[in-house]
């Protein structure tokens, strides 16, 4: 273990976390998050720490399916997933991470049996055209864009892994007929199809669609560079499925022999410095207190409750999901 670095709002200040530890075993990860944004951590992680990293990037549903395939023969140490339910899917590969490792989390953002940590959160959202759909005409529930009023309006990207944990969480909330419901519904209506967040949001800008389901940090990467962007984004009601809270998040595999590494990396992404990177570079919420918050965010008192009770730990039925999906072709 190693003592955490000031709170800092690049990582490139950061100071030496590891003394004498060039010898040490390399790690492998397995990341869906994306190599634009994560790189930078991983390559001070290296710094660091002495270690070379070698990452495979994918998607979190796609590593998550490969790493059970793999099974005891995977040549990854850790799993750095997108949301709560691929860590959840793969929760029985993990080895029980130290306690302390996590101490200073917010309990809502990683598992009961530290199984896995979250390393990041974000929020559901619905973004909308601010020249289309005016908010006060917006549902109140994600469920009510089944209805006549949203035919061929509202775009999704089913093959994305936070939408795909959010379809897990309304199977557990709403159950499984209320879920297929939902997707059957939607697909009826004319729910148009993406491929990722960034898409979606585009397609609002481009007159496609007026209204889709991302995480709250995609609007923020448009509005930055461009403060007329004719995008905003809300919540439905409180403690609507549509809401939901999730994170992305770190597993160490039982199989590794860099367990010690893989844990050190885990603790690195849980320090004021990276988490800062996080929400200053990234527009997520950090999952530690102390962290400066980005003042282009909602507070998270109001994401808190605007969330869906449905602990995360509950969000492990990947498969489920996929199978509910592939049904509607589309997957």
């Amino acid at each position: 273990m190693f003592k955490r670095p000031l709170l800092l709002i690049g990582l490139a200040a950061a100071p030496a976390l590891f003394a004498g530890a060039a010898s040490a075993q390399d790690l492998t990860i397995y990341s869906g998050r994306g190599e634009s944004f994560v790189a930078p951590v991983i390559e001070m992680f290296e710094k660091e720490s002495g270690k070379d990293v070698e990452v495979r990037y994918g998607g979190t549903a796609e590593l998550a399916t490969l790493l059970k395939e793999e099974g005891a023969n995977t040549p990854a140490d850790l799993f750095w997933a997108q949301d709560g339910g691929a860590l959840g899917a793969t929760a029985d590969l993990f080895e029980v991470l130290p306690a302390e490792l996590s101490a200073a989390e917010n309990p809502q953002f990683k598992n009961a049996d530290n199984k896995w940590v979250g390393t990041s959160a974000r929020a559901r959202v619905l973004v909308y055209s601010t020249e289309r759909a005016p908010k006060d005409q917006l549902p109140d529930s994600v469920l009510k864009l089944t209805e006549p009023a949203w035919k061929g309006k509202v775009g999704w990207a089913p093959a994305n892994g936070s939408f795909q944990a959010f379809v897990t969480a309304l199977r557990v909330k709403e159950g499984e007929e209320a879920a297929k419901a939902w997707v059957d519904g939607m697909v009826a209506n004319g729910a148009k199809t993406y491929p990722n967040n960034v898409s979606l949001v585009q397609a609002i800008a481009d007159g496609e669609i007026d209204v889709a389901l991302v995480n709250n940090y995609y609007l923020n990467r448009f509005t930055q560079r461009d403060a007329k962007f004719p995008v905003a984004m809300t919540f439905f009601k409180n403690g609507d499925i549509g809401n939901l809270l999730n994170v992305a998040g770190v597993g160490v595999l039982k199989t590794s022999d860099a367990k010690e590494t893989a844990q050190d990396f885990a603790e690195f992404l849980l320090t004021p410095a990276v988490q800062q990177y996080f929400t200053s570079a990234g527009n997520e919420y950090p999952v530690i207190a102390g962290v400066i918050p980005n003042p282009s965010l909602a507070p998270v008192a109001d994401i808190k409750a605007a969330a869906p009770e449905v602990p995360l730990d509950q969000l492990s039925d990947l498969e489920g999901t996929l199978n509910l999906l592939r049904s509607a072709n589309l997957l």
